[in-house]
């Protein structure tokens, strides 16, 4: 047994039963957002959320024991994702990165946006021409200290 293996269990289970994220999100009490990345392997559960997902996706206490280990963050399959939406994410960051960190530091300063004190949205915006992905990522400006 492995997180992976509990990863698998978990999607399996919510596509078996038609669960949608949102109300995942509520029995575990976080965002829609932040959810699915606990349950995809790349948060880490608090024990009263592993319970809880447990309830949900029938997990045993040593499956929950897995959603609370710290895990490996930032694993894509291959260096260069080959998933159209996951190669579009990682395309919007080749092409703008030189902008937006061009424009965090000229607003703010020399330092970085935290990935830890972190929150994303992720809407559905009507739009006449075809329905619009409005994705707002807030992180906290931690500045390089001199010493």
């Amino acid at each position: 047994m492995n997180r992976n293996d509990v990863t698998e269990k978990i999607i399996g289970t919510k596509v078996s039963k038609g669960m949608k994220w949102d109300a995942i999100a509520k029995k575990v009490g976080e965002s829609k957002e932040w959810t699915p990345a606990l349950c995809m392997g790349q948060m880490t559960a608090t024990p009263a959320q592993a319970k809880a997902l447990g309830k949900l996706f029938g997990l045993t206490a040593e499956e929950q024991k897995w959603l609370q280990v710290v895990p490996y963050k930032g694993s894509l399959p291959t260096p260069v994702p080959t998933d159209p939406l996951i190669y579009r994410w990682y395309e919007i960051v080749s092409v703008y990165v030189t902008t937006i960190k061009e424009l965090i530091h000229e607003e703010f300063g020399d330092g970085i946006m935290s990935a830890i004190d972190f929150s994303m949205d992720i809407q559905r915006e009507p739009d006449p021409k075809g329905d619009r992905v409005n994705v707002v990522l807030s992180g906290q400006f931690l500045p390089y200290k001199t010493y």
